[in-house]
């Protein structure tokens, strides 16, 4: 990783949410998540969370390298219905080594709508690719 990130280092990432994005949606095979209202799901919030400190880690990185979430803590309070256009702003808040860690906040255009921290660990994507690699084989080897 090169060493030009740092705190307080910022980015915007905004998204419109449709209806695959919402709740039902979030484990099609679920009853329990079918039966509930047509809002952005938490999951997924997550994810465009992730999103947005994924591309804001990008340009810092050397070449064969990527990012993998190790930690979140956010909140999610208040629902967003489709069509309405959620943006995350991610800001660095520490370095340590390999591991950066952001500060995320969603507003969709009338209210926060989540908030918290989220960890991610540079990797070497050939090296972490093996050990993947390597456990399928374990998990696939006869017991």
């Amino acid at each position: 990783m090169m060493i030009t990130l740092k705190p307080g280092d910022t980015l915007a990432h905004t998204f419109t949410i449709t209806k695959a994005k919402t709740v039902p949606q979030l484990y099609p095979e679920s009853a329990e998540f079918a039966a509930m209202p047509e809002v952005f799901a938490t999951g997924f919030m997550v994810g465009l969370m992730e999103w947005a400190c994924i591309k804001a880690l990008g340009p810092h990185l050397d070449a064969g390298e990527g990012s993998l979430g190790v930690g979140i803590a956010v909140s999610h309070v208040a629902a967003t219905p489709p069509g309405m256009q959620v943006t995350v702003v991610a800001t660095c808040l520490s370095i340590e080594g390999r591991r950066v860690s952001w500060h995320v906040r969603a507003e969709d255009g009338i209210d926060l709508i989540g908030e918290g921290t989220h960890d991610r660990v540079v990797v070497i994507w050939e090296r972490f690719n093996a050990k993947i690699t390597e456990k399928a084989a374990r998990a696939a080897a006869p017991r």
